[in-house]
């Protein structure tokens, strides 16, 4: 099994392709953009262009050898700011097929090492299906969202709550057409979560294709070796617990019904650490109770400290394919209180609760939980921190191989 990976930007910090390489699989990895293997390039590219650039130079691994590495930096650069003069015109969706199809196709033509099998990630993978199934090559596409199904869910939200973020886009078209097309062309649909999963299937995808397979997370030594040290004391009845959002604050994650809990719970002893770029109006930010504080965006490296600062980690979100932030709050042995939608982490009740979404009472009932009895934490904190173990690169990898090996065996039968 020889496999190419194709994908625009640094998804999943190039899982698919990692995992691969480890199992000696990886034929070769094409992707838009891939700092440069100087590091002095990488600090300077840090220094000098803020967060893009700090983002740019981060994009990288040192697992992958560069000669299994085809970057396209200059296509890359003209998708991007093709992407950022249509998201100034109101045209974002616009734009992302211009520059998908624009990065698929320069990908159909370029001439791959040999290969069998072809990975690619929706809606940037549509005109290399075409030709790698020409060519009878095994493809996979990996769908990255739960598709059409999350835009309405959170355009609905929209409408009702147009204080939150204002009026709703209009439906892309054109942008989930282009997926439906790339579903047909896979032979093997990879989806992150068993809400993805149903989301597509009443979409139109093919049913007997997709196949779950949750995304991966490694603990860091140094961070193993901290949080299973004996560094954090008893929390203390005396001082309000702490709970951290770690994330885009936005609709879709679910934000307006934490602050509808975080009202509900003005006269508990708790408070709320919201981190992330802020996506809600002004007004609507003004509205959160004084229990909350807003800290706005942080880079990844920092983000570890929030972890360690707080006690609980809450996602509320209406719709994720799979929230790689629960996995980091585990991996910081922090319980988590989640829904249903975004991928099937918490054991309910031993690593945390599940709640449904758009449920403030519930979300809030759950969070008293930990207000009342703080050695709860204590108690799910080991679980946690044991639960994450089940999401390494390995696993990821062996189960790619494993759903490879088994549907290649049926098309070819």
């Amino acid at each position: 099994m020889q496999v190419v990976v194709s994908q625009k930007g640094a998804r999943e910090h190039f899982l698919a392709a990692r995992a691969l390489h480890r199992c000696g699989a990886l034929a070769q990895l094409v992707v838009d953009w891939y700092a440069p293997s100087s590091i002095l390039l990488r600090v300077f590219a840090s220094l000098c262009f803020g967060r893009t650039g700090k983002s740019a130079s981060a994009a990288w691994t040192d697992e992958i050898p560069k000669e299994f590495i085809r970057p396209l930096r200059l296509l890359g650069l003209r998708c991007r700011c093709q992407e950022r003069s249509a998201v100034r015109n109101g045209r974002s969706y616009e734009g992302y097929v211009r520059t998908d199809e624009l990065f698929a196709s320069s990908v159909a033509r370029l001439d791959l090492p040999p290969h069998n099998v072809f990975f690619g990630y929706s809606y940037a993978s549509l005109e290399i299906l075409e030709v790698e199934r020409s060519r009878g090559v095994f493809t996979i596409l990996g769908q990255i969202d739960p598709g059409a199904v999350e835009f309405r869910v959170v355009a609905d939200e929209m409408a009702c709550f147009p204080e939150l973020a204002g009026a709703p886009a209009s439906f892309p078209s054109t942008y989930y057409e282009r997926n439906g097309r790339e579903w047909k062309l896979a032979d093997l649909i990879i989806v992150n979560s068993e809400w993805s999963r149903e989301a597509i299937i009443t979409e139109g995808a093919d049913e007997s294709k997709i196949k779950v397979l949750p995304l991966a997370f490694e603990t860091r030594a140094e961070t193993l070796k901290y949080e299973t040290s004996a560094y954090r004391t008893p929390i203390s009845d005396l001082r309000p617990l702490k709970v951290l959002w770690l994330g885009q604050v936005n609709v879709r994650k679910g934000i307006h019904y934490l602050m509808e809990a975080a009202k509900l719970l003005e006269g508990a002893s708790v408070h709320f650490d919201v981190v992330g770029t802020i996506g809600i109006l002004p007004g609507a930010l003004a509205s959160a109770p004084r229990n909350m504080t807003f800290h706005g965006s942080v880079s990844r490296d920092h983000a570890t400290e929030w972890y360690r600062k707080n006690d609980l980690f809450v996602l509320p979100t209406l719709s994720d394919g799979f929230a790689i932030t629960q996995l980091e709050a585990l991996a910081h042995g922090l319980p988590l209180i989640t829904t249903p939608n975004c991928g099937r982490v918490v054991e309910n009740g031993r690593t945390g609760f599940v709640v449904p979404p758009r449920d403030p009472k519930s979300l809030a009932e759950a969070i008293t939980r930990f207000v009342r009895n703080r050695d709860l934490i204590h108690q799910m904190r080991p679980h946690c921190l044991e639960a994450v173990n089940a999401y390494s690169i390995k696993a990821y990898g062996e189960g790619l191989k494993r759903l490879i090996e088994e549907h290649r065996s049926k098309s070819i039968s």
